[in-house]
């Protein structure tokens, strides 16, 4: 089984930075794993260990993705791939999800699975990996809390719904979007360390997609962002650990009769 996870670098900061066409300015900035997507990585790295599955983990973005990238292979990962090139830049979920499926069709036709975070916490859209699935023309699973079983063929997976949780059986190739669960993270090992600091990371350009260059980046992005802004804070969240404590806080602030 040949297994895609696509990762995204995220700030690792609140001082979020803006470029002059209200997209995040990504570079010059200390990133990490999106949270999600470690939960993706997770998701891979089981299934592999049940069906010697082949994991390629996959970003877009400029060349300091490269660390998370390495951090993926050395938890287990056997290649990694980053999408970078400056026509890329400023895109949004859905020239991003583009992007990403063009460079998967143009050269992994042969996978047969795509694991991705269902959020990333720059953004919160979930439209990603819809998109990719969509442009692949494969079937898709959202909201994935768990793979109760995964074999050469298909998956069956846990989805969360609102009215609680339903059990789906998809056939292969599909992409999958998962959602935290309370798996434990791998750590990297000093040999892991070793081997993805050695390791070759591939780079593709927008001319290995074969989009073209209004297809990609900011050209190729329908969404306009008008005006980016940090909310202001109106207000502070009080925590209490008692009915006893909440009774007394409510006759301090006057809200019932003591």
């Amino acid at each position: 089984m040949k297994i895609l996870v696509c990762i995204k670098q995220v700030p690792d900061t609140t001082e979020i930075k803006w470029t002059e066409n209200n997209t995040m300015q990504r570079e010059g900035v200390e990133s990490i794993i999106n949270p999600y997507d470690i939960y993706a990585l997770e998701a891979a790295l089981k299934i592999k260990k049940k069906l010697n599955a082949e994991i390629t983990v996959l970003t877009m973005g400029p060349n300091q993705a490269e660390d998370i990238l390495r951090k993926s292979l050395a938890i287990g990962c056997d290649n990694a791939v980053l999408l970078s090139d400056k026509k890329f830049a400023g895109a949004d979920t859905y020239a991003t999800g583009k992007t990403i499926a063009a460079a998967i069709k143009s050269k992994f036709p042969d996978f047969d699975l795509i694991i991705c975070g269902q959020f990333a916490i720059d953004g919160d859209t979930a439209q990603t990996g819809p998109t990719i699935a969509s442009n692949l023309g494969i079937p898709q699973v959202t909201y994935v809390k768990e793979i109760v079983e995964c074999a050469e063929t298909h998956l069956i997976v846990k989805k969360e719904i609102e009215e609680g949780t339903e059990i789906l059986k998809v056939q292969l190739p599909a992409l999958i979007c998962v959602l935290k669960n309370h798996e434990e993270a791998t750590r990297a090992n000093i040999n892991g360390i070793i081997k993805a600091q050695d390791a070759k990371i591939t780079v593709y350009s927008l001319d290995d997609t074969g989009l073209a260059p209004e297809d990609a980046g900011i050209k190729g992005s329908p969404t306009f962002v008008s005006k980016a802004f940090r909310p202001e804070t109106k207000g502070q969240c009080l925590f209490v650990n008692s009915s006893d404590e909440i009774i007394k806080k409510l006759e301090e602030f006057d809200i019932i009769n003591g």
